[in-house]
């Protein structure tokens, strides 16, 4: 069972915290602790981002995502084009897109096109609708039927996908953000390699800066990288995420497995980092090396084995990702935080405020 809500429209954050006065560790961080045998009720309480560091202790690690954020949205006069991820085991110009029709500021899903059926671009670029996508979710290992994704299309484009995007695409933008921001708004302290990367923002890590960080390191706080590289989450659709390519060096399993046998905790900066990492735990429940792609939906069912603690957005109601934080937080703990976000009015979103579950 997940948490269920209503998320007032009030409380979505429509622009980056900077638009609003402030730094980007401005935004606030809502904590949630687990109950223990010295604390044997669940916890919330109420802080600064900026605050992070002196939430955590010596010895922690913080284990984030190095995916920089593509301009993945192309736009003609009708339509946009979201471009979401390569298919696995294809040519790199064969991805995964989503049609959406334009209504204004906003777009909507777009259910029409066809296979063969091709779609003048920008640059004199044209993209081939191939196939509807016909993907496969559920829990790694577990035996989940193949499910048909109306808005998700296999098409090829005339070009490489990343350095067209690069040179004609826009940051994906939905509804509830009011007007368009630079690139350089969509990108984290940590984002690192420009030649690939996401269609979407791992959006818990936006709030730090290179001060920050330092802060961190000064007090002994570990850093660690993994990337994994998002796929577009239709807002609309509330769907479980499909393979999206993942890499968990050999120096970062190393480093978590050495933190977890010093007694300190691991902690993962975005649901993103949560999914690599549970990825890569062995059969003895080792965080080893690991790169490819993954499915791994994490589960209350299933539960969590790498990670002690989430930094993360505040999602949706019915969002898949709410199953995984129950899976770490556990249902009354979660029920807690969300009343608690709702009645202190946080925000929602890629430029809201965040959630750190202990």
């Amino acid at each position: 069972m997940t948490v269920d809500f209503i998320l007032p429209a009030s409380l979505e954050a429509h622009e980056p915290p900077e638009a609003r006065g402030r730094a980007r560790d401005g935004v606030r961080l809502l904590v949630s602790r687990r109950a223990t045998g010295a604390s044997p009720r669940p916890e919330v309480s109420h802080h600064a981002f900026s605050d992070l560091p002196s939430l955590l202790a010596a010895g922690d690690l913080l284990v984030v995502n190095t995916s920089a954020t593509l301009p993945a949205a192309v736009r003609l006069d009708r339509i946009s084009v979201h471009f979401s991820t390569p298919v696995p085991g294809a040519d790199d110009r064969l991805w995964l897109v989503e049609l959406r029709r334009r209504a204004g500021k906003a777009s909507r899903p777009y259910s029409g096109g066809c296979p063969g059926e091709w779609i003048p671009l920008p640059g004199d670029a044209t993209l081939t609708l191939v196939e509807r996508h016909k993907g496969r979710s559920g829990a790694r290992g577990a035996s989940s039927p193949s499910r048909e994704s109306d808005r998700l299309w296999r098409a090829r484009l005339s070009t490489d996908v990343v350095p067209y995007l690069r040179r004609y695409g826009t940051p994906i933008r939905y509804g509830y953000v009011h007007r368009d921001w630079p690139a350089a708004a969509y990108q984290t302290a940590f984002a690192h390699d420009r030649s690939a990367g996401g269609a979407e923002m791992p959006s818990a890590a936006r709030p730090f800066t290179p001060e920050l960080v330092t802060r961190l390191v000064s007090r002994g706080v570990l850093i660690a990288p993994i990337t994994l590289h998002t796929g577009v989450a239709s807002p609309e659709a509330h769907e479980p995420p499909y393979a999206e390519r993942y890499t968990v060096p050999a120096p970062t399993a190393a480093l978590v497995e050495h933190v977890r046998s010093e007694g300190h905790r691991v902690i993962a900066v975005g649901t993103t980092a949560v999914r690599a990492l549970e990825t890569a735990v062995d059969a003895s429940g080792r965080v080893t090396p690991s790169s490819g792609w993954t499915e791994h939906v994490v589960t209350p069912d299933n539960g969590v084995r790498a990670v002690d603690g989430l930094l993360t957005g505040l999602h949706e109601p019915r969002s898949s990702h709410l199953m995984m934080l129950t899976a770490i937080a556990g249902h009354d703990l979660l029920a807690a935080t969300y009343e608690a976000a709702l009645a202190e009015r946080y925000l929602w979103h890629e430029f809201g405020d965040l959630n750190l579950i202990m």
